[in-house]
């Protein structure tokens, strides 16, 4: 299997606080992997710093992507290169039209291929191409926004955040939709999630807890510890060693 991404010895401190300790680990090219692990994990920092956000490039340890070390790189830098985030909360761009904001990370700025990647995650572009990406869109639809630019992207990796959060059954049956057609596409997805619904779309899967990666297997073998909603751990605040909760 080849890796499209690595990440070799990482750390991260924010505010004096160690938040990723040592993170060694490999995302292999083609594949769907899920990071899950507790709250406050280190989940969503590690996705920040593989994407390079304000806030989270000044780790230690490296990053690869396809082979080329980016830790220095800005986040548009590593966008061009074909890595972009889905956000838990996708934002708000007052008076930006959703077919403009498909249209800025595009590579076909056409309206017919727009309002395809519209049609793809259920949005009629009739309804939807004029709207502005706000406050008057529901959760769901914001997210379905969010993926229609990805899909307009079409990014060789896609790191998305609690990709269920927020929204409904629907909504998340077609983000599943999605997962499958990109693999069958040869792209890399990271599912970054407490979630056991999300888990199970993956085919490998990386358990955090405070900071550290406590296990790496294929999702079948961690799907009953997620059930368990324990590992064994050493963790300070499991005296008793009972375990991490995964929620």
């Amino acid at each position: 299997m080849k890796n499209i991404l690595e990440v070799r010895d990482l750390s991260l401190s924010i505010n004096g606080k160690n938040i990723l300790k040592n993170i060694n680990m490999e995302v292999w090219e083609g594949y769907v992997h899920a990071i899950v692990g507790p709250n406050g994990a280190g989940k969503s920092t590690l996705a920040s710093a593989i994407m390079g956000l304000e806030g989270y490039q000044h780790h230690t340890g490296n990053i690869y992507f396809k082979g080329k070390e980016i830790s220095k790189l800005g986040i548009d830098e590593r966008a061009r290169m074909g890595i972009t985030f889905g956000w838990q909360e996708p934002a708000r761009y007052e008076g930006l039209l959703i077919k403009d904001f498909l249209k800025a990370s595009a590579r076909n700025k056409s309206n017919d291929f727009i309002f395809k990647q519209l049609e793809r995650v259920g949005l009629d572009p009739d309804d939807y191409a004029n709207r502005a990406v706000d406050k008057t869109l529901s959760g769901g639809e914001r997210k379905k926004v969010e993926l229609a630019s990805i899909l307009a992207m079409d990014p060789d990796l896609v790191l998305l955040d609690e990709p269920d959060s927020g929204i409904d059954v629907e909504t998340l049956d077609k983000i599943f939709e999605i997962i499958k057609e990109q693999k069958k596409n040869k792209r890399t997805i990271v599912l970054i999630t407490h979630s056991l619904a999300v888990l199970t779309q993956s085919d490998h899967a990386f358990v955090f807890c405070n900071g550290e990666i406590l296990m790496k297997a294929e999702t079948k073998k961690v799907i009953p510890y997620f059930k368990n909603k324990c590992l064994p751990c050493k963790h300070k605040n499991i005296p008793d060693e009972k375990g991490v909760r995964v929620e």
